[in-house]
């Protein structure tokens, strides 16, 4: 365990002496996951803690621990931003009346502009590492996107972290993951649009026309790096209204779902949902509090091919030639939609086609078969 976490430390983070170090995660109480959920959830706790002891021993390194939020895309408590930011920041925050709404996610025209300029004066004591390994994601927040781009701080996010990863998907040739994961990336950044279809009954077509393809490598090493690990994948923001067409998913993040659930979707969002009646119940509170959770926020591309896990949503959307999509929150990688709910659901022998401006089409998908490997 200590060589891997050292490996994510040297290889994946590039930590030097004299830098920054924010570790934190959350506790999960007692009774709200699955038993073996909860099993991995101890697990974890007793992980960061090393992470940040080994870490200690390179350079000054924070730890945090809170209370787990309420699900993924909520934004850090106050300490966190505090620990992350400095005393300074968040004082100068409070004092124009952001802070509260950031972390809130009712943030109104201004807000993430002022944040900026405050941050910016203050740089200086902005951390230079934060490895977030909380199970609810932080990844698409506004503490997250305000660190990376002012300071350019390198970021992991590892929601929902098994120890038993470093063994599989952190163990592989990061430099052939980040060869993939760009190549791909660059396909969908120049693509208007895409159809995905699946074996189960998927069949939608989301807008990407003006939207950039994210290649999530594992090498953290650059200034400003952002991204999850275990790494391994493509993601963009579909056009808000574009996406069209039938969702089937047997797998929420943590569990096989009976009966499959499916999505319909009209103009960007889900409008209807048949099946499972726990997940349905979960999203319907979801949506009852946040209507913009609705969204079709990301569409995602698997690239890591030591991923194999389907019951972890870390892990299982890195999977080789899979895809998946999120609902709810974009706005931390180029969409328009901020509300406090980010989602992912894997789609297992996908096919993907693009569509270009000049009518042409390229499927780099092939019912599973990413079809770039061939030429990597």
């Amino acid at each position: 365990m200590d060589k891997a976490i050292e490996k994510l430390l040297t290889i994946n983070m590039d930590v030097q002496a004299g830098e920054r170090v924010l570790v934190f995660t959350d506790h999960v109480q007692e009774g709200r996951l699955e038993p073996k959920e909860m099993d991995r959830c101890r697990r974890l706790e007793k992980t960061v803690e090393r992470v940040a002891e080994l870490s200690s021993r390179v350079t000054s390194t924070q730890f945090y621990k809170y209370e787990a939020l309420p699900s993924n895309g909520y934004e850090p408590p106050e300490a966190v931003w505090a620990m992350a930011c400095g005393d300074k920041v968040c004082e100068d925050l409070k004092r124009a009346g952001i802070l509260e709404r950031l972390i809130l996610k009712k943030a109104v025209p201004g807000d993430v502009e002022k944040a900026f300029e405050i941050l910016s004066r203050h740089i200086g004591d902005i951390v230079d590492v934060v490895i977030a390994m909380s199970n609810f994601s932080t990844s698409h927040t506004r503490f997250r996107h305000l660190l990376t781009k002012v300071k350019g701080t390198r970021y992991a996010s590892m929601p929902l972290f098994d120890p038993d990863m470093f063994s599989g998907p952190m163990d592989v040739d990061w430099n052939q993951i980040a060869k993939r994961t760009e190549a791909v990336a660059n396909l969908i950044t120049k693509a208007d649009g895409v159809i995905m279809r699946c074996p189960l009954g998927t069949d939608m077509r989301l807008g990407l026309k003006g939207r950039t393809g994210h290649a999530d490598t594992g090498i953290l090493t650059a200034k400003g790096s952002f991204g999850n690990l275990p790494a391994g994948e493509v993601y963009v923001a579909p056009v808000e209204g574009t996406s069209e067409g039938t969702m089937v998913i047997n797998w929420s993040t943590t569990r096989k779902l009976s009966p499959r659930v499916t999505f319909t979707v009209k103009k960007g969002n889900v409008v209807q949902m048949d099946g499972d009646p726990l997940f349905l119940k979960y999203l319907e509170g979801v949506f009852k509090v946040s209507p913009a959770a609705t969204n079709i926020a990301e569409l995602g591309i698997g690239t890591n091919d030591k991923a194999s896990r389907p019951d972890n949503i870390l892990e299982a959307e890195k999977i080789l030639g899979t895809t998946h999509i999120a609902l709810g929150d974009n706005s931390a990688f180029g969409g328009n939609t901020s509300v406090s709910f980010h989602e992912d659901y894997v789609f297992f022998s996908p096919t993907l086609i693009l569509e270009y401006g000049d009518g042409r089409t390229e499927t780099i998908i092939d019912k599973g078969k990413l079809k770039i490997m061939e030429n990597l």
